[in-house]
Formats: C-alpha cells, structure tokens, sequence
C-alpha cells in the first residue's frame, strides 16, 4: 500500500538556524520558508536526489510541535511520511487493521498542497506516520 519515503521531518525551535546547517555546511538545496497556520507550523525543505527532508518550527501559540520540540530542544525527528495512491483507501485500511488516525480521521491538506493524515506512534514502533496522496 505504502509507495516511496516523501520526507523525514525534523522538528526545530529556530527555523532559520537550521536552514543554514543543511544550504551551508551541507550545501544542501532548502526550499523557502512556507507557514502552515493550519498546521501550527512553518517548513522549509531540504531537495536530495531521493527524497526530502522537512525541517519544520512551531508558528503561533498552539502549535501541534510545541510539545515536542519543548522536550527535545535541539530537535528530533518528528515523523516520516509516505506516498499513497489513494489517501481513503489507505485510511479505511489503517482504520480497519486498528491503528488510529489522529485527529478527526478526515485527511487535510498538508505543505505539498496534497491530502494528508497522521497516525498515532503507538501503531507504528514508536514513529509518528504521516501519508500523503500523490
């Protein structure tokens, strides 16, 4: 069901800090900076051959990351997201074995514009899954 990795995320408390660590000592290609108010984030990513990295900070007072990036202030990897072809199929299937979809269950749009949903690190060995329609 699953198809390719689309992007590590990596929660951060100074977005323009770690823009810098990937563009200039990696010399990594980092996208500009895009809010996600929605989301309670605001990402940039960084462009390999063969994937992406998210680097993502937290955007106004109730940020979804807040939490996260207050236990682990140097950062942490947040999530992986991967590529499904049908964002409902995948869902009812998830549902359907028991893992739980965060939220309402309903997709959202995520950074790339394409529907998203979350679930919930206790389904999945402790990692917070994100899957994104292509």
């Amino acid at each position: 069901m699953i198809g390719r990795l689309n992007h590590v995320a990596i929660a951060v408390q100074d977005l323009d800090a770690a823009t810098a660590i990937y563009r200039d000592t990696l010399g990594a290609k980092v996208t500009e900076p895009l809010p996600q108010p929605d989301h309670g984030v605001t990402v940039v990513f960084v462009e390999l051959p063969n994937s992406k990295v998210e680097l993502m900070a937290p955007l106004g007072e109730n940020s979804t990351i807040q939490g996260f990036v207050d236990k682990n202030p140097a950062g942490g990897i947040h999530h992986v997201c991967y590529e499904v072809d049908d964002i409902i199929a995948a869902r009812d299937k998830m549902k359907a074995q028991g893992a739980r979809v965060l939220g309402t269950g309903e997709p959202r749009i995520g950074a790339h514009g394409k529907p998203v949903i979350f679930l919930h690190p206790k389904d999945f060995l402790g990692t917070l899954v994100e899957l994104e329609q292509v």
